[in-house]
């Protein structure tokens, strides 16, 4: 309709289509959905892509409500005053309201040698540069995997089940976030599969050569194929567009998404910080946020006060080659308890759990797509330190009260 309110949501990731198909709740509101690629990137599958155990794909014509549009083109600049984003091909396209959820991307190593002759795994480009890659160096390769999060420990598991000699350097400490039980469980199925963990004082890689990876004791690691899982960084496009952004590139938002900057933007996902205190990049966290991001434009569309987003964590699930998994439990805080599911009595119960979140992550997609608002989460999900920080926050910034003196 052309009274419609115009919403453009920029990136087609978890937090994108959660938020587009969130948004189709009302009737008067039209949705593009600005991506670069023609179909939906299952992100946390990408180390299934790389060993050929999955495609991490899906068409978005079954994860996008009816009544989005789906334009597959790059966003090259968000003119705020025009309200109009721009695109690469030249083409704009105007909006009442724009979610920002261009997600996260692979950071730019700092390690000498290591753009250009490791192979990062962040992006569906990037896994498809590492397969050949993989596959041309022959099943005898010697792989080294850089970076002992869950993309690393995934990566190597998969590589590992397949006959492949890994080995993982993790710097200081085996998957940081695990609670101790949980890494002893990890780095046992690590060890059954073969993987040689380099870990510790000295673990920290200082070059990359074509042929070996030198670490900060001293020690050559030869290496046929480095694959490179450390870090996370955002596109550009906030701070290219003149919006304010932290240091690392994320556009800054108050607790409701809304950019300082404009109310018409909003941000989704892992590329925003709210308050300053952004959440762990995550699908987990993704989801949550799209569809709060979303509940902030409705709110204002239906002229009432937008709610504090509301994110809670469950934990931490990883899988370990096709048979093995763990599910590393956390509090509401988002901090790892004692108790995992995984280990040698639960370890294939802990793979069914790591499928189930996979594919649930693509189903409450088409879930929202079908009956928009169904994934709500209570405001008392959130995490309580969060709570307390901000109200800190707040205390801080109030004057003390001035009490005058008497004139004399």
């Amino acid at each position: 309709m052309s009274d419609a309110t115009q919403v453009v949501v920029v990136g087609g990731g978890y937090a994108g289509v959660m938020a587009a198909n969130r948004l189709t709740a009302r009737d008067d509101v039209a949705v593009t959905l600005v991506n670069a690629r023609p179909v939906f990137v299952e992100r946390i599958r990408l180390h299934q892509r790389t060993a050929g155990s999955h495609d991490a794909v899906a068409d978005y014509g079954e994860l996008l409500a009816d009544a989005v549009r789906l334009r597959v083109a790059t966003a090259e600049r968000i003119d705020a005053d025009g309200r109009r984003l721009v695109l690469a091909d030249g083409d704009t396209l105007a909006y009442d309201y724009l979610v920002y959820a261009v997600g996260s991307t692979s950071a730019a190593p700092q390690v000498p040698g290591a753009a250009e002759h490791a192979y990062p795994l962040a992006s569906l480009e990037e896994a498809d540069r590492l397969a050949p890659a993989l596959a041309a160096a022959g099943p005898g390769a010697r792989v080294t995997v850089v970076g002992a999060g869950p993309s690393g420990i995934e990566v190597a598991s998969e590589l590992a089940e397949q006959g492949r000699a890994v080995t993982l350097v993790c710097g200081d400490l085996l998957g940081p976030y695990l609670h101790p039980n949980g890494r002893r469980a990890v780095a046992a199925a690590l060890a059954r599969l073969g993987v040689e963990v380099v870990a510790g004082p000295g673990a920290t890689v200082t070059a990359v050569t074509a042929d070996a990876v030198q670490l900060a004791d001293g020690r050559d690691l030869p290496s046929d194929v480095t694959i490179w899982t450390v870090g996370f960084a955002v596109p550009d496009l906030a701070a290219r567009s003149g919006l304010t952004t932290d240091a690392e590139g994320r556009l800054r938002t108050d607790e409701t998404l809304t950019s300082l900057d404009d109310d018409r933007i909003v941000a989704a996902g892992d590329a925003g910080t709210p308050s300053g205190l952004p959440y762990r990049m995550s699908c987990q966290a993704a989801g949550q946020l799209g569809g709060a991001a979303a509940d902030t434009v409705l709110a204002r569309l239906a002229g009432t006060e937008p709610a504090p987003a509301a994110v809670g964590f469950l934990g931490q699930c990883l899988s370990l080659g096709r048979g093995v998994g763990l599910f590393q439990f956390a509090n509401r805080g988002d901090v790892p308890v004692r108790a995992f599911l995984g280990g040698r009595l639960g370890a294939r119960a802990g793979a069914w759990l790591k499928e189930l979140v996979c594919r649930s992550t693509v189903l409450q997609l088409t879930w929202e797509a079908r009956r928009p608002g169904v994934l709500r989460y209570p405001s008392f999900v959130g995490d309580p330190r969060r709570a307390a920080a901000l109200r800190d926050r707040r205390q801080e910034t109030v004057a003390p009260d001035v009490v005058p003196t008497a004139s004399v």
